[in-house]
């Protein structure tokens, strides 16, 4: 395990971390524009009218609001997600460098390679680290994104709007329901992470290992590989995520509350929409996701790179 004690051991962790929020940073930007469709999409009513009838019906209804609508909630993500992003690649990394021990004790060699069940696991632990911040990040995100911006043409909205912004959302959900609101929907988020960041970690360095050069791989490779390790973690995750996005989006209190819990939403979402209710959105998810996850591995790729030159 890494003695951070140590000034070498220390930078190793400085640097993987300052890499990890410039892919975050990356990440966003290019996503978050697919990420507001898709979670529009994804927490519409089961049992009520659809608000949009698909990907392309939500793209044209939410530019009524004004380009900006696309990058609602950005500013929590923004700033959260590269300290997701920070938090994942450093934990990612840290548990294959505590693997990696394991095996050279076991084997007395310093040759040995990482099973596919550990390169698992140490992705699975960095979706869980990474879940004590991406839980409350994406849960405000979520209420801001489903939010109808008011124009000339919709007015009304503005009396349907309960958050001015990021900071008003985590003031008023804080004061009513305390940490709990904050977190609500964190089980479930815990759950995807898990699941989720296992195969993408796991892909990733199962496709860089077919190069045998460690990290020094070309940089079309890495966006390669991102895009891949993407598609891999969305086509794995998915109706766990749109759960999530439902239970995230629904009432506080017994009253305004659509569902009881994760199952209750399972049950319900099957019931009136069938099994394609677990894809909404999954058309946009599948585009955003090559272009995302590629722009967050290059770009940690290529900061690693640049600070090992420092």
């Amino acid at each position: 395990m890494i003695d951070t004690s140590k000034k070498g051991g220390l930078m190793i962790v400085i640097k993987e971390c300052a890499s990890g929020t410039v892919g975050g940073i990356a990440q966003v930007l290019v996503g978050q524009p697919f990420n507001t469709v898709k979670v529009r999409l994804q927490t519409q009513i089961p049992g009520q009218p659809p608000l949009y009838s698909n990907m392309l019906d939500c793209v044209r209804k939410t530019s009524k609001e004004g380009f900006s609508a696309f990058y609602k909630g950005t500013t929590m993500p923004l700033v959260g997600i590269g300290a997701c992003v920070s938090i994942q690649f450093a934990v990612l990394e840290h548990m294959k460098r505590f693997f990696n021990e394991i095996n050279n004790e076991r084997n007395g060699d310093k040759t040995s390679v990482l099973t596919n069940s550990q390169l698992f696991l140490s992705g699975a632990a960095a979706g869980i680290a990474n879940s004590v911040l991406s839980g409350p990040i994406e849960h405000i995100r979520t209420r801001l994104q489903v939010q109808i911006t008011p124009t000339q043409s919709n007015s009304f909205a503005k009396k349907s709007m309960l958050y001015s912004g990021p900071i008003d959302c985590i003031k008023k959900i804080y004061s009513s329901y305390g940490i709990r609101g904050i977190y609500k929907g964190q089980m479930i988020t815990m759950a995807r992470e898990f699941q989720g960041y296992g195969t993408y970690f796991f892909l990733y360095e199962l496709l860089k290992r077919t190069e045998g050069k460690g990290r020094e791989i070309e940089s079309w490779k890495a966006y390669l590989y991102g895009a891949l390790a993407g598609y891999g973690m969305w086509l794995i995750i998915y109706p766990t995520d749109l759960l999530k996005s439902k239970l995230q989006r629904d009432g506080f209190t017994p009253q305004t509350r659509k569902y009881k819990n994760a199952l209750d939403c399972f049950a319900r979402t099957y019931r009136y929409e069938g099994l394609r209710g677990f894809f909404k959105g999954f058309g946009t998810v599948m585009l955003r996701a090559g272009p995302v996850n590629a722009s967050t591995f290059m770009a940690y790729e290529l900061a690693m790179k640049s600070f090992d030159k420092l």
